[in-house]
């Protein structure tokens, strides 16, 4: 029986979950994860230590986290569509204040309002593409993941941008940077601005969408320590390429292959999306995403950097559309929203802890290397955690 409360069937699903992924790409594919491209710069411009710079994404983890929380009750008040659109713009106007200042406490509530809008946004968006993804079974699984290809997008458009915007201008250009990326995430906006999109009704009551979370809580705790070792590495490792020579040019390869090979996800991993398996997927992805964390241990080759970007790229992303996934075939449809704003919340956490600790150690130790080796530690753990958690009882 469909869901009273699912908007209709829409006409071009797969168009629309890539017009819904323009909010990713804008909040957190330029918003949160270029960040990492400005870092080396920033630090240096404006004197900071590891530890204030892994903080920046300390905060934006903890805007994330508190966006989290309030994204359902955002959704009920304000509807789908509303809620998308107002945390896309609100992580728009994050990237411009970042262009405006070098203050160190107006730079880190700008991050917080980022992470803020980010998290509002994709909370409605990934629920709304997985009740778009619904309308079209037999490929629910596909469309779906365009919505999460939005990451992947915007790490390729700010790493076509923002090193040679630093190159072209030299040191201490990091605020041309940001304008540059607010330039582009508003052009980008545009679409999803004008766009048609369906599901303005409220969530269902409260009471209709009672979901226990407590029999999936070893995939909660895999999604917390993916969290907490992803981050380390998408904000520590252009520095880490940097700090071994390399200019513009490699940096800029370096975020892109992450980026494409995020991209690809949907193809990659569609045999695997589909599987009703409990957590044995996302133990699949996270495996797969431990190892290209794991790689620059072994050697610093160019080319055994590039083959790290491309196999972390080529998890990362899908480890989030894994969880939804998890999610669709283990909840009812009403406690979808629910659940992914609790795998969201425990994210968050991890999100939060993970760039200040490993900046933190870098500090103490001198050195990036091992504070990413326990990047790579954390993934591996994470990825043992979800291969642990079983398929939950359906309710009907």
């Amino acid at each position: 029986m469909p869901d009273p409360q699912s908007p209709p069937p829409p006409a071009h699903p797969a168009r629309l979950n890539l017009t819904l992924s323009l909010s990713p790409i804008v909040s957190l594919g330029i918003g949160r994860f270029a960040y990492a491209l400005v870092l080396p710069d920033m630090r240096e411009s404006l004197g900071w230590s590891y530890s204030a710079a892994g903080f920046m994404n300390t905060v934006n983890a903890a805007g994330y986290l508190i966006g989290a929380l309030i994204a359902s009750r955002m959704i009920r008040r304000f509807g789908w569509s509303a809620t998308l659109r107002g945390g896309t713009l609100a992580a728009l106007a994050s990237l411009a204040v970042c262009a405006m200042t070098g203050n160190f406490a107006a730079l880190s509530l700008a991050r917080l309002a980022a992470g803020i809008g980010a998290a509002v946004g994709f909370v409605a968006g990934g629920a709304l593409a997985a009740r778009i993804a619904q309308s079209v079974p037999a490929q629910a699984s596909f469309v779906m993941s365009l919505f999460y290809a939005g990451p992947p997008l915007g790490i390729v458009a700010s790493g076509l941008v923002a090193p040679f915007v630093l190159q072209y201008f030299g040191p201490g250009s990091w605020w041309v940077v940001w304008w540059a990326l607010t330039l582009l995430g508003a052009v980008l906006t545009i679409p999803l601005l004008l766009t048609p999109i369906p599901g303005k009704a409220a969530l269902p009551d409260r009471g209709a969408s009672s979901f226990s979370l407590k029999p999936m809580a070893t995939y909660l705790v895999s999604y917390f320590l993916y969290g907490a070792g992803y981050i380390a590495y998408m904000t520590f490792m252009i520095a880490y390429v940097r700090d071994l020579g390399g200019g513009a040019l490699a940096q800029a390869a370096f975020w892109c292959l992450i980026g494409l090979a995020g991209f690809t996800t949907p193809w990659v991993w569609r045999r695997v999306l589909a599987m009703d398996r409990g957590g044995l997927p996302s133990g699949i992805v996270l495996t797969v995403n431990a190892i290209g964390a794991a790689l620059p241990m072994l050697d610093h080759s160019p080319a055994m950097l590039a083959l790290s970007a491309a196999i972390f790229g080529l998890a990362f992303s899908t480890v989030t559309t894994s969880t939804t996934a998890f999610v669709r075939f283990n909840a009812p449809p009403a406690a979808w929203p629910g659940a992914i704003a609790a795998l969201t919340i425990v994210f968050g956490i991890g999100q939060t802890i993970g760039p200040f600790v490993v900046g933190a150690i870098t500090d103490a130790l001198g050195s990036l290397t091992y504070a990413l080796n326990i990047s790579a530690g954390l993934l591996l753990l994470a990825a043992v955690a979800a291969a642990m958690q079983g398929k939950l009882a359906k309710p009907v």
